[in-house]
């Protein structure tokens, strides 16, 4: 006979628990040989700290996080995930974790055109709920999903299957995403000609654009929506609007660029796009807290002693898996 579904679940978690934590051991963020997926691990309870969401599923195996988009909170742990469908800039933060028994979880980037050649030739159900006015969503955990997670991590032990297998079971983790409960959320990105798709192609245009001057209705027309209608369903995903979201990937590349590449603060914000470094400095202190020498000095400082011994090192805060 069976296991019932709660014990059944009970041990997926406790499988994916043993080997997060044995990858994660001295580190808070650990990208895997399997491509799209990160593991992270926090050995206390932490601030809201600044980070690019990605397309994504996030599962706490063990402990709680919370993400804060705006003024919504969407708190997830071992019962809950976080699924994101668009790159967004958000705070996360580690809510119950010890050194004892750290907050353990995964991040899966999920893969758009996945998704809409799933949609296209799956011949999934059209979802009859309404999707949320936001990019972020909560599911439930279920014995499939973590049946099928727990298969791709497998691949650990067998890293010579990685590249045939791998792509197969996330697949299949898509397939069941866009039937489970979060559906309609996906379907709203990953259908082409959805306004959510739309927004999605206008995300991508900045992302690669950020440094060109920005004219919204020239965006909107190549994104193939009215001005109105792109602000407001931009705003209604992402709580910014496409100006804000530009000023966003700017001063994260240019904290990228003096952190990673010792570029001085003015090069940095002219590389970006910037025309006034006093302007940039401005928005620099308005976003990160601190102007920007100071910014710089102060992360060099933390990764200096993340990387002494008993201290967990990790990526800059907009780097990591999913900021936490």
């Amino acid at each position: 006979m069976g296991r019932h579904p709660t014990e059944e679940l009970d041990a997926l978690q406790q499988s994916l628990a043993r080997t997060i934590g044995a990858h994660t051991q001295g580190n808070e963020d650990r990208a895997m040989p399997i491509p799209n997926v990160m593991f992270f691990r926090r050995e206390a309870p932490t601030e809201p700290s600044l980070c690019q969401i990605e397309p994504s599923i996030v599962l706490v195996a063990q402990g709680a996080k919370r993400m804060l988009l705006g003024s919504e909170a969407y708190a997830y742990d071992t019962e809950r995930f976080l699924i994101t469908s668009l790159d967004v800039p958000a705070n996360s933060q580690a809510v119950v974790a010890s050194k004892e028994k750290p907050c353990l979880g995964l991040c899966l980037k999920l893969d758009l055109q996945v998704m809409a050649d799933l949609i296209a030739h799956a011949g999934l159900p059209v979802p009859t709920e309404r999707p949320g006015d936001r990019s972020v969503g909560i599911g439930h955990v279920t014995p499939r999903l973590l049946g099928s997670i727990q298969r791709l991590l497998d691949l650990l032990d067998e890293p010579a299957s990685i590249p045939v297998l791998a792509p197969l079971i996330q697949r299949e983790i898509h397939y069941r995403l866009l039937a489970g409960e979060q559906a309609a959320h996906l379907w709203q990105i990953a259908s082409v000609g959805s306004q959510g798709h739309r927004i999605s192609r206008a995300i991508d245009w900045l992302k690669l654009n950020f440094a060109l001057p920005l004219r919204v209705d020239e965006l909107a027309a190549r994104v193939q929506m009215s001005t109105s209608t792109l602000n407001l369903h931009f705003r209604q995903l992402t709580t910014m609007s496409p100006l804000q979201y530009q000023k966003w990937l700017r001063l994260n590349e240019a904290r990228r660029l003096m952190l990673n590449e010792g570029l001085d603060a003015a090069t940095a914000a002219f590389d970006v796009g910037y025309e006034s470094p006093s302007q940039f400095s401005r928005e620099y202190s308005r976003l990160f807290g601190m102007p920007p020498k100071r910014d710089i000095v102060s992360l060099r400082r933390k990764a200096a002693l993340g990387a002494q011994p008993g201290h967990a090192s990790g990526a800059p805060p907009e780097h990591r898996a999913d900021g936490g």
